[in-house]
């Protein structure tokens, strides 16, 4: 039986999610329903991806008996209230840790299923990363480099307070989840951020150096004014892995000198995002988790999305970047 999607918003990602789906087995998968604020937005989505059903609140969306897991791709001001109607989220699971706690208690409350997609851990090249850091194939990591960076200061949701703006929380936390993927959800000794803001008193450019237990380090470099090199370095006492460009979205990997290419499938419609296909494999873990009663993915757990929000959190302490999701 296939797993049925509802798509909570009628954005881009949730336009590039829904393609995305249609790369995998029709029997597997299948997107019943479709949620938007405005009705008539719903509906031209509908239109587009061949969506039988559309809703013109999220609420109704969350009422329909005939969806198993919901896609959020709203923005992050607007997740906690969505996940705690739906309980499965997408991009940056909320502003913060208190948010995230909300709503994680509450999945836990309602056993419900609650997985932060952050796509990237779903990649083969990153189960392969991982599937190489257990097989000790560069020996013990000692150093994890990452960067990110893309000019946006021309698009409001990076640069706007209100709309949960700023680069580390949209660019900077693919670099961070990278860090804690490798160092298997280890919480660092210290952790080390400095950066500019922007005049809307949200970071634009960091550079974060952690500090590991046995003198192991790792440091990401982010920023929504610059194009970077946006590539991944894990350096190990027997070798180096490295993912070159597009490491949120990675299709390459070089393992001692060595490349192998992961591509991912062409989409069906025109994406917005850059490798967008490659949310078929997050949309597949889900399904695979829900095959198996799990409530949540071993892959990318609970205590992953809490780490990466607590590390978040002091980044943001450390830069001076302050929502008012904070003081409530």
């Amino acid at each position: 039986m296939a797993t049925r999607w509802g798509i909570c918003s009628s954005g881009n990602i949730s336009h590039d999610f829904t393609v995305a789906l249609k790369t995998l087995p029709a029997e597997d998968h299948q997107v019943v329903a479709v949620a938007a604020r405005k009705l008539e937005d719903a509906q031209e989505f509908a239109r587009k991806h061949s969506i039988s059903q559309a809703y013109g609140s999220y609420e109704e969306l969350a009422r329909d008996p005939h969806i198993d897991v919901v896609y959020v791709g709203n923005i992050q001001p607007y997740h906690l209230k969505a996940c705690l109607l739906f309980m499965n989220a997408k991009k940056k699971l909320a502003m913060n840790t208190k948010e995230v706690k909300e709503i994680l208690n509450s999945a836990k409350r309602n056993q419900v299923f609650l997985m932060e997609a952050v796509w990237t851990r779903f990649f083969p090249v990153s189960a392969e990363v991982r599937k190489l850091l257990a097989e000790g194939e560069i020996g013990e990591v000692k150093m994890v480099r990452s960067e990110f960076g893309i000019p946006l200061l021309h698009k409001p949701r990076l640069v706007e307070k209100e709309l949960g703006g700023g680069a580390l929380m949209s660019l900077g936390m693919y670099c961070l989840q990278f860090v804690c993927m490798v160092y298997n959800g280890e919480r660092p000794e210290s952790i080390q951020a400095t950066g500019v803001c922007l005049e809307t008193e949200v970071d634009e450019t960091a550079i974060v150096t952690l500090k590991f237990s046995e003198k192991r380090m790792a440091m990401f470099t982010y920023s929504s004014s610059m194009n970077l090199v946006n590539d991944a370095v894990i350096v190990g006492t027997k070798g180096t892995i490295q993912i070159p460009a597009r490491m949120w979205c990675p299709t390459s990997l070089v393992v001692n000198g060595k490349e192998t290419q992961y591509p991912v499938p062409e989409p069906g419609l025109p994406l917005n995002f850059n490798n967008g296909t490659g949310m078929r494999y997050e949309a597949e873990e889900v399904r695979q988790c829900l095959l198996k009663g799990l409530k949540e993915s071993p892959v990318m757990s609970h205590s992953d999305s809490l780490l990466l929000v607590e590390l978040e959190d002091e980044i943001r302490r450390q830069m001076g970047v302050v929502y008012s999701q904070d003081s409530q």
